[in-house]
């Protein structure tokens, strides 16, 4: 699929985004929470993102760009990961990524995260395609 982040592959529709967090599923894989709704999206791409750092725990503006920036670019080098599986099923997600921690984290445990939580992403749905 490449490694592009387009602006399609963005969850942007209000409406999606809170049913995602009232009465999407979770997990947590610390320092992230990763919030997923299986739904049918106005797009071709069979997952849109949001990419979440709240400003409770991350005061500095600088700070969290700096995490987002991190988020959006190790879940764009790796998001093949859940596009195969996606793809070969047939489904369409919403998916927020929310940090939960309460500062910076290097680029290169963010992104081991990601992969982590990408994996349950697609052992748990594949689990319940069963």
């Amino acid at each position: 699929m490449g490694h592009t982040f387009t602006k399609a592959e963005r969850l942007t529709s209000k409406k999606t985004i809170e049913a995602l967090f009232n009465v999407g599923t979770s997990f947590a894989i610390s320092p992230l929470r990763v919030i997923w709704l299986e739904n049918k999206l106005k797009t071709s791409h069979p997952v849109q993102v949001v990419v979440v750092v709240p400003k409770k725990n991350v005061p500095r503006a600088v700070d969290r760009n700096l995490i987002k920036r991190r988020l959006r670019e190790a879940y764009r080098k790796n998001k093949d990961l859940l596009y195969d599986f996606l793809l070969k099923v047939g489904k369409q997600y919403a998916l927020a990524i929310v940090f939960t921690g309460t500062k910076p984290v290097a680029y290169e445990e963010l992104e081991g995260k990601i992969i982590l939580s990408l994996q349950r992403l697609v052992t748990e749905n594949e689990e319940g395609n069963k």
